[in-house]
C-alpha cells in the first residue's frame, strides 16, 4: 500500500547512506577518545580512525551511531529524536564530516524540540568544534567545483 504523505525530506532510494556504529564495542571505543561536542540539540562525539583498524579491512571513510537515553522520554519520543538526528546527520555529514573518523550522536531532550533547520546548525557547529568538518565545503555547504566526494 503506497503512503500519501511522508514527514522524511529525503528520498530514502536517492539519499546518500552513512555506513553505522552498530556494536557496543564500537560506542566504547568513541566515547574513549574523549572528543565530544556539547550543543543544544545534541551531543557529538568523535575518534579518528586508527591504523589497526583499517588493518582488519576496508573502513568506511565516516561511520556514524546514535544513541538516546530514557532521560529525553519514552520510546515513542526516544524513536523520534533518533529519526530526527539521523536526518541531520544525512543532510550535513556526506558533505561536510573529515573523513577517516567514527562519531557518536547523542540526543538530549532539546533535540525533540529544536526546529530542523536549528539541528542541522547543532551539528555543523559540533563538527567545527571538534575540527571534524571538512576543508573542501564550501560556505554554503558544497564542495567547491573539482572536489569529488
Amino acid at each position: 500500500m503506497p503512503r500519501d504523505a511522508s514527514a522524511c525530506l529525503l528520498d530514502p532510494a536517492v539519499a546518500p547512506v552513512v555506513p553505522r556504529l552498530k556494536r557496543r564495542s564500537e560506542f566504547l571505543r568513541v566515547a574513549g577518545a574523549r572528543r565530544k561536542a556539547v550543543v543544544r540539540g545534541l551531543i557529538l562525539q568523535a575518534r579518528r580512525h586508527a591504523a589497526s583498524d583499517r588493518n582488519s579491512g576496508p573502513v568506511p571513510p565516516i561511520r556514524v551511531g546514535f544513541t538516546v537515553s530514557r532521560k529525553v522520554g519514552n520510546a515513542v519520543a526516544r524513536n523520534r529524536a533518533r529519526r530526527r538526528l539521523r536526518a541531520a546527520v544525512e543532510l550535513v555529514m556526506p558533505a561536510h564530516a573529515k573523513g577517516g573518523h567514527d562519531f557518536v550522536v547523542i540526543g538530549r531532550a532539546e533535540t525533540l524540540r529544536r526546529p530542523f533547520a536549528a539541528l542541522v546548525a547543532d551539528l555543523k557547529t559540533a563538527l567545527e568544534r571538534l575540527d571534524a568538518i571538512d576543508e573542501g565545503a564550501g560556505k554554503d555547504g558544497n564542495r567547491t567545483q573539482g572536489e569529488r566526494l
